[in-house]
């Protein structure tokens, strides 16, 4: 078949095109604004990547700032710390990902269960209430709490434990991070879990319920295989997320003296790049932390695909 303006199936395509565009350039329009705003606040930026390539000088610019290559890259990889932050990076977010993640779904599984509506609806709205604080305020409270004379020290020193401030003894951190995380997202990660459960089927409830499944076989065995495609995308998400763990809190909670335990590619990037104004090396360390966080998310999304016949892509 010969390409060209002779071809039926191009012109086709050509005309169906400008048919559904002038049919639907209303739906276009209003979607202009979205892709504005990704290529102004996504892919603009990316031309800044140059920097990571770079001893970048912020009054010479990406033109006029020495070119060093991949210098900037083997000075992370070869950094003291470098193992230490990528450990602290994958142990925060894998404890997330295992420990917080099934909590969501266990949670919105017992809301399901609860038929009295006011008292479903109230435990609900206590649940989602926290995500909704400030960081700030959430952080500012946890360091009150584990302060050497906070609540929580004070009961852990009634079961036996030294007194002293949780947040200086980096033996700490990780679990003081996944409390906090599990309190402040569990109801509001919930959600989602919550409207895939309304709309598994109720006739497979009654039917597995009249051959005499209790509670748990049909939770088990209906609820759960009938939000399983909710549940792979969402974690093939977080894996893709793997990398980016919560910065903003762990930024304001950590100090020197727990930075063996505490400091991640995120925060390392943040000191490096505005506190000791190494532009370029924190570029080719943002650079690093995307490369392996798309890994990430294209290998779950492959091994889901191969296994579950569920995918993003």
């Amino acid at each position: 078949m010969k390409l060209g303006k002779g071809n039926p199936a191009l012109n086709a395509g050509k005309t169906s095109w400008k048919r559904d565009f002038g049919m639907n350039w209303r739906t276009y329009l209003l979607v202009l604004p979205v892709i504005v705003y990704f290529f102004i606040f996504n892919y603009l930026p990316m031309g800044g990547l140059i920097m990571a390539f770079e001893k970048f000088n912020p009054i010479k610019g990406f033109l006029g700032s020495e070119f060093v290559g991949l210098d900037n890259f083997i000075q992370f990889f070869t950094a003291p710390n470098f193992f230490e932050i990528l450990r602290n990076t994958f142990v925060i977010s894998l404890l997330g990902l295992t420990i917080g993640f099934p909590l969501s779904i266990i949670f919105a599984l017992l809301l399901n269960e609860i038929y009295i509506t006011f008292f479903k609806k109230t435990v609900q709205t206590i649940s989602y209430m926290p995500y909704f604080v400030s960081t700030v305020v959430i952080c500012g409270l946890i360091i009150d709490f584990v302060s050497s004379n906070g609540i929580i020290t004070n009961v852990l020193v009634k079961f036996g434990m030294e007194r002293q401030n949780l947040l200086l003894n980096p033996n700490y951190f990780w679990a003081i991070n996944l409390i906090s995380d599990i309190w402040q997202g569990l109801g509001y990660g919930s959600i989602i879990f919550i409207a895939a459960i309304s709309g598994v089927s109720q006739e497979q409830h009654e039917a597995a319920a009249i051959d005499g499944a209790g509670r748990l076989k049909r939770a088990l065995h209906v609820t759960i295989p009938g939000i399983m495609p909710t549940i792979i995308t969402m974690l093939i998400l977080k894996c893709g997320l793997l990398m980016s763990v919560g910065f903003d809190k762990i930024l304001l909670l950590y100090n020197p003296s727990i930075y063996e335990t505490a400091d991640v590619i995120v925060t390392n990037v943040q000191r490096m790049g505005l506190e000791k104004m190494q532009y370029g090396y924190s570029a080719a360390v943002g650079l690093f932390n995307s490369v392996v966080g798309t890994v990430l998310l294209l290998v779950s999304n492959g091994i889901s695909k191969k296994y579950t016949d569920n995918s993003v892509l």
